[in-house]
C-alpha cells in the first residue's frame, strides 16, 4: 500500500498524471466531434504537455531560499536529469510534429497558437502579483484550447454546433475549478516561496466558498445537460459530472491530506478514457 501511495505521489510531481489528463481530454472531444485521431496525436499532445509542465517546475525551483514544495525539491535535486529528458522531449516533439503534419496548414495554426500562448504567459508571469487573478483563469483556457484544437480543427462545419460549445464551456469551467482548489491547497506554501495565484488574491475565507459555488454549479449543468440534451451528448454529461463530483467529494474531505486531494482530482481527469468503451 505505500508503495502504490509512493508512486502515484511520484507520477504527480514529474506531471505523468496531467499528461495522461490531457490525453483524455482530447479523446473526449474527439468524440463530442466525430473526429478520429491517429494516436501520434495523441503522443505529440502528450509531449507538448509534459514540457510545459516540466519547464515550469524548473523554473520555479531554481528559486533560492524559499520553502519549495516535494514537486519543486525533486525537479531540484533531478535538474540535470529532468532538462535532459525536457531537450530530448521537445526535440522529439518537433521532429513528430512534421512527420504527423507536415508543412501544413495544421502545423502553422498550432504554431500560432503555442506562440500566443507562451507570449500571454510571458506577460502574465512578468507583471506579478498586479494580474496574480489571471494565472488560474489563463492556464485552464490554453489547458482546454490545447486538447480540444485538434478535434476542432479536423471537425466538419456541421459538427461544430452550440452544443459543443456548450461543453468546451464546461471543461473550461471545470478546469478552472481544478486550478482554483489547487491553490487554495497550495496557498501556504505558494506565499512562502513567493508564488502568485489565486489564492494571493482572494482571503482563504471567499475562494472556499467561490469554489463551493462553482463545483455546485458546475454539477447542476451537467444534470441539466444530461436531462435536457440529445441522447448522444449524455454519455458527455455524465463524463462531466463524475469529474466535477470526483473534484467535490474529494475536496472538501477533511479526512485527507492535501496530497491525496490533488492526486484524486488529478486523476477524475482520467475519467474519458470511458468513452473508449462506450
Amino acid at each position: 500500500m505505500k508503495f502504490l501511495q509512493k508512486f502515484s505521489q511520484y507520477i504527480s510531481w514529474l506531471s505523468i498524471d496531467v499528461v495522461f489528463g490531457a490525453m483524455a481530454g482530447m479523446l473526449f472531444f474527439s468524440e463530442l466531434l466525430h473526429v478520429r485521431l491517429e494516436w501520434g496525436i495523441y503522443g505529440l499532445l502528450g509531449l507538448a504537455v509534459w514540457s510545459i509542465y516540466t519547464l515550469d517546475h524548473l523554473l520555479d525551483a531554481r528559486r533560492k531560499g524559499v520553502d519549495l514544495s516535494p514537486r519543486h525539491q525533486i525537479h531540484r535535486d533531478s535538474g540535470r536529469v529532468l532538462s535532459l529528458a525536457l531537450f530530448l522531449s521537445v526535440l522529439l516533439g518537433s521532429v513528430g510534429a512534421y512527420w504527423v503534419f507536415g508543412l501544413g496548414r495544421e502545423l502553422l495554426l498550432s504554431g500560432i497558437l503555442a506562440g500566443f500562448i507562451v507570449l500571454s504567459r510571458f506577460l502574465i508571469w512578468k507583471a506579478g502579483a498586479a494580474l496574480s487573478w489571471l494565472k488560474e483563469l489563463s492556464i485552464s483556457v490554453y489547458y482546454v484550447l490545447g486538447i480540444s484544437w485538434m478535434p476542432f480543427l479536423r471537425a466538419e462545419a456541421v459538427d461544430r454546433i452550440w452544443e459543443v460549445y456548450a461543453f468546451f464551456g464546461a471543461y473550461l469551467f471545470l478546469a478552472f475549478l481544478n486550478l482554483l482548489m489547487l491553490s487554495f491547497l497550495d496557498r501556504k506554501q505558494d506565499q512562502s516561496a513567493g508564488f502568485v495565484s489565486a489564492a494571493q488574491a482572494i482571503p482563504p475565507q471567499k475562494l472556499l466558498e467561490l469554489i463551493r459555488r462553482l463545483a455546485f454549479g458546475l454539477i447542476f449543468l451537467s444534470l441539466a445537460g444530461f436531462i435536457l440534451l440529445p441522447s448522444f451528448y449524455r454519455a458527455f454529461s455524465c463524463i462531466v459530472l463524475l469529474m466535477s463530483l470526483v473534484h467535490y467529494l474529494n475536496f472538501f474531505n477533511s479526512k485527507l491530506s492535501s496530497s491525496e486531494k490533488r492526486i484524486r482530482m488529478e486523476a477524475a481527469f482520467l475519467i474519458p478514457w470511458l468513452l473508449l468503451f462506450l
